[in-house]
């Protein structure tokens, strides 16, 4: 995708469609997006709590199956693990869109059940994603969740995606070792407040001190996720917990980690070169996965699979995203900027953003 300036209709042709350049916006698109799913914007705690409770259960049964149990046994552990635990991490999104009234208690529990024991507790996130989703802020330098990848050379998304797996013994450290010795640091202190409490991919990025009732909120989960790391720590370092079973832990918690790297990077197209884009543009540079494909149900959770739409409508919780898409795709004439941003799968999307990292980076 490339956008330009000389076109007088103010478009850009993709996939023999018009669609608006980065500073305008196609109005019957999101006008009739908010008109279709208006009554769709109501959060459903049953099937919240439903979901986020089943999706637990399974991922910890299926930890236990994978450090205790041997053979096909184990193996099948090991892979529920991962996709069950995944699911329902990936619930911390959720979290930075929902009022806590909508779902109530829905954090705290989210926090206790996941966000400590996996070292990933919602303060990570919180303030963060809604940067993301800022106007002015998507795709610039100022948005924690992006870099222009697609501009970057081949050999930075291998990077992108292998680092991941390093994840969970960085969090080890920075909840473990890092967080108590900032308590007599204030050097240390800022620097991890700035850099290292942010679920971030943009290295620019820099968090500020939190105050009020979210510092509150902050100081609860970061003590808690302290504990619970430095109980791993020492538990592992005097044999209480045997180490294959840490380990094991640790690489389902690798796998997870790099699991959601790989749906990050095919969240994007990673086109925007640091220009505040339109609504309409930021749409544009997203995907949605939508069915019939059924794997992207496994890789793209909790509604992930419909991130274009997500963008586009962010207040429709996820339990709704595919009532949505059915009423606009539906209702979207085929020249519609919506059906651009629709692609059939992972091995697609990956193949688009390497041969345009090659293509972007080839010397002239």
């Amino acid at each position: 995708m490339r956008y330009t300036d000389d076109n007088p209709a103010g478009t850009m042709m993709n996939s023999h469609r018009a669609i608006p350049i980065p500073g305008t916006d196609d109005a019957d698109m999101i006008r009739t997006a908010a008109k279709l799913t208006r009554e769709l914007n109501a959060a459903k705690p049953a099937i919240y709590w439903a979901d986020f409770l089943a999706s637990s259960f399974i991922g910890y049964t299926g930890l236990g199956f994978a450090i205790g149990a041997s053979g096909w046994l184990q193996a099948a552990g090991v892979l529920v693990a991962i996709l069950a635990l995944y699911r329902a991490g990936s619930f911390i999104h959720e979290l930075t869109h929902l009022k806590p009234s909508a779902v109530p208690g829905f954090r705290t529990a989210w926090n206790l059940i996941i966000g400590v024991p996996l070292l990933v507790p919602s303060f990570m996130y919180d303030g963060v994603h809604n940067l993301h989703h800022a106007r002015t802020r998507y795709g610039t330098s100022e948005d924690p969740e992006y870099l222009p990848l697609a501009l970057m050379p081949p050999q930075t998304l291998a990077l992108f995606v292998v680092v991941s797996i390093l994840a969970p013994i960085a969090l080890l450290l920075r909840f473990g070792i890092l967080a108590p010795l900032s308590l007599v640091s204030p050097r240390l202190r800022r620097l991890l407040t700035e850099r290292y409490s942010a679920l971030s991919i943009n290295p620019a990025f820099r968090r500020k001190q939190p105050d009020g009732d979210f510092a509150r909120h902050w100081a609860l989960w970061e003590t808690l996720a302290s504990l619970w790391a430095i109980t791993l720590l020492v538990t592992t370092a005097t044999g209480i917990l045997p180490l294959p079973a840490f380990l094991t832990g640790i690489g389902i918690a690798s796998a997870v980690t790099l699991l959601n790297q790989v749906r990050t990077l095919v969240a994007h197209l990673w086109e925007n070169d640091g220009e505040a884009i339109s609504v309409t543009a930021q749409y544009l540079d997203t995907v949605n996965v939508p069915p019939p494909s059924y794997l992207p149900a496994l890789w793209a959770p909790v509604g992930l699979r419909y991130h274009a739409l997500h963008h586009l409508l962010p207040g429709v919780p996820y339990h709704n995203l595919a009532e949505a898409h059915r009423r606009l795709i539906t209702a979207m004439p085929a020249t519609s900027a919506y059906h651009t941003a629709n692609h059939p799968g992972l091995s697609g999307l990956v193949a688009k953003l390497v041969t345009g990292s090659i293509k972007a980076t080839r010397p002239r």
